[in-house]
């Protein structure tokens, strides 16, 4: 267990749905940092994400959202940057120590904001989920995406360096669940190798995967 985690505290809950690439970031930064946690699932299609109990943890309504011993939070990316500056012995290895790093780690959060759930997390929202979103939209921004991914992956093994960082765990779910959005990704070798790569870091956990 994390040495930074207090004996007496209790696990992080984390409220999720299992399908979401959103809450599975969080769940591989809770893991890879070696921290206990619980996962309470919403029935996301009842609306319990909308009840006031939850209101009162996410705003917006939305998952993920963590409860850390007095500590509430949601947003995912929010959620990583306070776990890693929380809990580990070095968050410059996974938030950089110099100020290009940083800014490089920030411009894929943003991605991750961004494309990435504007793409494949919005093709994949329309195939899992029946969601009344623009398909042909999100199949070009993922083309883009992955296009720009697959360039930049070539020169480096994770997308701010030579080693793994916050931008590989808020941008891994959705990409290497991009095949159940209908967006395959078998041309795409560097980005295969990445997600190899992450699945290989100790402690790495697996998203649910949906059949479509």
């Amino acid at each position: 267990m994390n040495p930074n985690f207090q004996n007496q505290a209790k696990p992080i809950i984390l409220y999720r749905t299992p399908k979401s690439g959103h809450c599975h970031r969080v769940e591989l930064m809770l893991s890879m940092l070696e921290l206990p946690y619980e996962c309470i699932d919403l029935d996301m299609g009842n609306g319990e994400h909308k009840e006031s109990e939850h209101l009162s943890k996410s705003a917006l309504g939305q998952v993920p959202a963590i409860e850390d011993n007095g500590t509430t939070l949601s947003d995912s990316n929010a959620i990583l940057i306070y776990l890693i500056n929380r809990y580990s012995d070095d968050p410059s290895k996974w938030l950089s120590d110099s100020p290009v790093g940083k800014a490089e780690i920030q411009k894929w959060l943003s991605i991750a904001a961004g494309e990435l759930a504007y793409g494949p997390c919005t093709m994949r929202l329309k195939r899992v989920f029946n969601a009344d979103v623009d398909y042909e939209r999100a199949w070009l921004i993922t083309d883009k995406l992955f296009k720009m991914m697959e360039n930049h992956l070539q020169t480096l093994p994770f997308l701010a360096g030579n080693s793994i960082t916050a931008s590989d765990i808020a941008m891994y779910s959705y990409t290497a669940h991009a095949p159940e959005g209908g967006f395959e990704l078998t041309s795409f070798k560097a980005i295969q190798a990445w997600l190899a790569k992450i699945e290989s870091v100790p402690n790495f956990v697996p998203m649910l995967k949906t059949a479509v």
